[in-house]
This record gives structure tokens, C-alpha cells and sequence, in this order.
């Protein structure tokens, strides 16, 4: 079996690699804590903690929300108010608000709300609602936990209700899909992108059969197209789905006559069996479409494509490449991949078993027999990554969303523009596949480096650790003195190995000694450079680590130590170390 479970204590080295992939980031008392436990422990508490609901935002002009009783004149700009959505998102990345002893579950939830927008994604500029947005980002969140006994908790389900999702709407023309004249724009998508796929990249052999795409053909897109016909978007928000409770499109006619929907039957390729799909008669209004019929014929099609091995196989690829690493050859796929995709199934399509499993396994920390280290630091972090995993390691706080929420968007638009810079357009992607990273063979995450995108990744750093920075500056003095005995603190050396613990992916038996270097995780050079950045100061010291020592211990000149502890900490975060997990 190759998810054999891993059943010893994680250490901290394992616990900082689980919490950092599932979550958006733990502080250095979580690590410490989750170090203790076994990653089946582990796992109990990331998923198995009850959590509330998002606190809703309000909208600074009204001082109430918007996203449930709706706008009025007094309400900011839509465009404002899309912002407002982002940066309340961000906040539910941070756990703001949020109990500690919440804050890793919570933020493992958001982590797969984020995974399932990235997936079955959306952009911003062509939905241009805000509202769309959130019920869209409400709807993943509803499916992202099994949290009930309910079998309706999965990805399946959740497939036939984003067909019929707003946002997902207009964003692949779904609304513009009518009888006589179909839209495929959705439903080609539907199968490249959001369920079956086109096979394992890297692996295809060329097409000669146009029209054939292995798994799938040309017809099966045309057909599907006509399934998904006759929706519109519903900009009143007022038709519920009544197993979500959240608005979803509509009909065009109306719901016993669903008068734009493509009523006959559906004959599908020999990929699919041949297949057919009609209209259930006892949910005809006579011969006319109701909307029942139509979200009927939803479901046959969803199920017939879930039927394939190959559509849970590809989700699978899509939860592996997200949470642990980008390259699957056909050895893994046929290994690894298909256990999740088996434990996908047996589960009704159930997202939170493929990743309780997968967590708990030995091949998520090692990933070979023997190999102890190589699944660590393999992946390059997200600028959102970088930058919620930051914020969250140091503990850093927006300002209260409801009580003061004119700051509190100034700070998450902040935050945004800052995103952008280092290469993530925030709910921008460049096209309806998601963001390049976690889909485009074969960079993927490669694409969030570049020149420009590093430089900003290193200000972003320097602005976070420059104490003089009011709002989201971190208070390194304090950071030191609150998580570190002074035996560490004023060892130069010592404080070093430490903070490389928990801010570093490899840090095994580090030395600063370079014959002593062979099983280090990083070599002594590396080591010595962090000390040498550390211990430079405004004034010349003949002995400097003697000096540190002194200063830190007889605190009479602190200017001094903060800036060498600023420069610590940017050594530290601007290395390329930093920028992997």
C-alpha cells in the first residue's frame, strides 16, 4: 500500500511541513505543539474541531453587510465592494477572530476553500459581482469539511451545484447558453478542466483522430452543452437552493417552464457508453421543461461523468499537485494517485478522507522508503503563501473587520496590491484554468518566481520586519523575548539554529562548522552567512557575538538590537529557503 500511515510523533520538522501544507501557516507554540502528536492526533485536531461560520463584513459606508440583505443606493460602489470581499476572505485565511485554539482547524478549512477556488475557479473582472463572489466562496466552504453524516457533503455534489452557480454562470457564458443556439464555453470546461480532464500531462500520446480527446469527444461537449442549457444569472440572489440555503441562477421562462432549456434527448460518444440523457417525464410540465427536469438532467450528466475511474483520478492529480507536490510520473499515478482516487470513491467523492489519509501518511513526509527529507522544501510558496504564513507565524492582526472597518480595508487592500506585486493577481487569474501554478504543465509553481516577483517577495520582508512600520510591522524584540529563553536569545549562534527550526523547511543537525556539515540540512556556509548578516552593526565590534551577548543582556542600547535583528530575520526570510515549503 503506498499511503502506509506514518505512527510516530512528527517532531517538529514534520509538524511545521503538515501545518504549514494543510494550513496557511503556524506560529512557532503550534509547531512546538503539533510536534508532540502523531499525525493521526494531528490530523483529529485539524479536522475534527467544530467551527463557526465567517463573521459577514460590513460595508464601511452602511456599517452593516451587504452580501445577505443585498445593496442599496447608500452602499459603496459594487467595485468596492469586490475588494471588501477579497479582503474579508484574506481575514478568514488568517483565522481573524478566531479562538486560538480554533486557528489551525479554521485555517485548514480556508485552505480547502481556497484549493476548491483554484480548482473550480473563477475571475473577478468577468463575474464583476460581489455578491456572486461570496456565495460562491460560501458554497465551497459548505463542501470543503465532511461535517455531518450527510452524503451530499462532496465533491460530486458540489460539481452539480457550481453548474448552476451565479458566478460560474458568467463567468463561462452559461447564462448565454439557450435552446437552438448552445454556449459550450462551460460545459468544454467542465470536462478539461473541473472533472475528468484529458489524462496525466507529460503522458498523451499526439491526436489523430480530431474531435477525440482520449477520454472524452468533441459530441460529448456538444451534448453537454445542451444539458446545461436555459440558465440564466439570477442578480436578485432571491432563488435558494434548497440544499445549500444559497442563491443559485435560474431558469429563463420560469420554473414550471423552462422555456430556454433544450428539451430533447441527449446522445453521447461511445466514451461515454453511448449513453442517453432526457428529461425525466414525471418531471415535464406536459411536454415542457420545468426546472426540476433541468437540474435532473444536470445530475444524469455529473453522474455519468463521475462514473469514469478517470475523473476521480484527475481530482486526485489536482488535490497531490496543491498540497504536495507538482510532478507525477506514471509509477505514482498508478501507485499513490489511485489509492486517493480508490479512497475518493469508496467515500462518495468526499474531499476530507483523501486528505485525512493523505496527511497521516508516511510518503506525505518522506515520500520514499529510506528518503527522510525530500518531500521537504519542494514546493515554491504562493505569494499568498508567503504572505498569510508570515503574517500568521508572527501573529500579526488586522484591525477589527466590524469595528473599525475602514482600517481594516485599508490594511487588507494593502495587503492585495502587495499580492499582486509579487505575481498573484488576487482573484485575477489569467484564464479560466485558475492560476498558472497549480495546472500549467510542467512549470507550475515555478510560474511565481520571476526577477520582478522575487524582488517584491524580499520588500515585502523588509517591510514586515522594519519596526518603525505602524500596523503590520512586526515587533521583533518582543517576538524573541516571548518565544525564546534568554540562553538562546543571547547566543548568536543558538538563536539562529532555532529560528531556522521554524522558519526554514530543512533544518536537520545544523552546524556552522564546514567539516561537520555532511548531514546538515543546510551547510555551514549558509549558516555563517546568517550569522554575519546578524551580527553587522552601526559600530565596529571586536568580538560581535560577545558583543550581542552584552547588548542583549544589558538592554541600554536597543536601537542597535533591533536592527540587528532586523537583519536576522530579512537574512533569514529573503533566502531562498524561505520561499519553499
Amino acid at each position: 500500500m503506498p499511503l502506509t500511515e506514518l505512527t510516530s510523533s512528527l517532531g517538529p520538522k514534520r509538524a511545521a511541513h503538515l501545518l504549514h501544507r494543510a494550513t496557511f501557516g503556524p506560529t512557532k507554540d503550534q509547531i512546538d505543539l503539533y510536534a508532540t502528536y502523531t499525525p493521526a492526533q494531528a490530523v483529529a485536531q485539524l479536522f475534527g474541531t467544530t467551527l463557526p461560520d465567517p463573521v459577514l463584513p460590513v460595508d464601511p459606508e452602511t456599517s452593516t453587510e451587504w452580501f445577505l440583505s443585498g445593496t442599496t443606493e447608500a452602499n459603496s460602489g459594487d467595485s468596492d465592494l469586490q475588494e471588501f470581499f477579497k479582503g474579508w476572505f484574506l481575514a478568514q485565511m488568517l483565522s481573524t477572530g478566531i479562538a486560538p485554539n480554533e486557528s489551525l482547524a479554521y485555517s485548514t478549512r480556508e485552505k480547502i476553500v481556497f484549493f476548491l477556488h483554484t480548482v473550480l475557479t473563477t475571475i473577478q473582472s468577468k463575474v464583476d459581482n460581489s455578491r456572486s463572489l461570496y456565495f460562491q466562496n460560501q458554497l465551497f466552504r459548505q463542501f470543503a469539511l465532511d461535517k455531518t453524516a450527510l452524503t451530499t457533503i462532496n465533491f460530486k455534489e458540489l460539481t452539480k451545484k457550481v453548474c448552476v452557480d451565479n458566478a460560474m454562470l458568467k463567468l463561462l457564458d452559461g447564462n448565454l447558453n439557450v435552446k437552438g443556439s448552445p454556449n459550450e464555453n462551460y460545459a468544454r470546461e467542465l470536462h478539461e478542466l473541473y472533472t475528468i480532464g484529458r489524462g496525466l500531462e507529460g503522458t498523451l500520446p499526439p491526436i489523430t483522430d480530431p474531435g477525440d480527446y482520449f477520454l472524452y469527444k468533441e459530441l460529448d461537449v456538444q451534448e453537454a452543452a445542451r444539458v446545461l442549457s436555459g440558465w440564466d444569472i439570477d442578480t436578485t440572489f432571491a432563488n435558494i437552493d434548497p440544499d445549500t440555503n444559497l442563491p443559485r441562477g435560474k431558469v429563463r421562462g420560469s420554473a414550471t417552464n423552462a422555456s430556454a432549456h433544450d428539451n430533447t434527448i441527449k446522445q453521447f460518444s461511445d466514451r461515454f457508453g453511448g449513453i442517453t440523457i432526457q428529461p425525466d417525464p414525471f418531471l415535464l410540465n406536459g411536454t415542457s421543461a420545468t426546472e426540476a427536469s433541468a437540474l435532473d438532467e444536470i445530475s444524469q450528466l455529473i453522474e455519468s461523468i463521475y462514473s469514469k475511474p478517470e475523473t476521480a483520478k484527475n481530482i486526485c492529480r489536482r488535490v497531490y499537485r496543491f498540497f504536495v507536490y507538482h510532478s507525477i510520473d506514471t509509477t505514482l499515478d498508478n501507485t499513490v494517485i489511485q489509492e486517493m482516487a480508490t479512497t475518493f470513491t469508496n467515500s462518495g467523492y468526499k474531499l476530507q478522507p483523501v486528505l485525512e489519509e493523505l496527511f497521516k501518511s508516511t510518503h506525505f513526509y518522506e515520500a520514499a522508503a529510506g528518503v527522510t527529507d525530500d518531500n521537504f522544501g519542494g514546493v515554491i510558496k504562493s505569494p499568498l503563501d508567503v504572505m498569510i504564513g508570515s503574517y500568521r507565524f508572527f501573529n500579526v492582526q488586522l484591525p477589527d473587520p466590524i469595528a473599525s472597518p475602514t482600517d481594516f480595508y485599508e490594511a487588507t487592500n494593502t495587503m492585495i496590491r502587495s499580492l499582486s506585486k509579487m505575481g498573484m493577481q488576487f482573484y485575477e487569474p489569467f484564464d479560466v484554468a485558475g492560476y498558472d501554478a497549480y495546472h500549467q504543465f510542467p512549470i507550475y509553481h515555478r510560474s511565481w518566481i520571476s526577477t520582478n516577483y522575487l524582488t517584491e517577495r524580499y520588500q515585502f520582508i523588509r517591510n514586515l520586519n522594519d519596526q518603525s512600520m505602524t500596523g503590520m510591522g512586526v515587533d521583533l524584540i518582543g517576538f524573541v523575548q516571548n518565544n525564546f529563553t534568554n540562553a538562546i536569545a543571547s547566543d548568536a549562534r543558538l538563536l539562529i539554529i532555532e529560528l531556522a527550526k521554524y522558519l526554514l523547511p530543512v533544518n536537520d543537525n545544523l552546524t556552522f562548522d564546514p567539516a561537520a556539515d555532511d548531514a546538515s540540512g543546510l551547510t555551514a556556509e549558509r549558516l555563517n552567512y546568517f550569522l554575519t548578516a546578524f551580527l553587522k552593526s552601526p559600530q565596529i565590534d571586536p568580538d560581535p557575538e560577545a558583543s550581542w551577548t552584552f547588548r542583549w543582556n544589558n538592554p541600554v542600547d536597543m536601537e542597535v538590537v533591533k536592527k540587528q535583528l532586523e537583519s536576522l530575520f530579512n537574512a533569514l526570510m529573503q533566502s531562498p529557503e524561505y520561499q519553499l515549503f
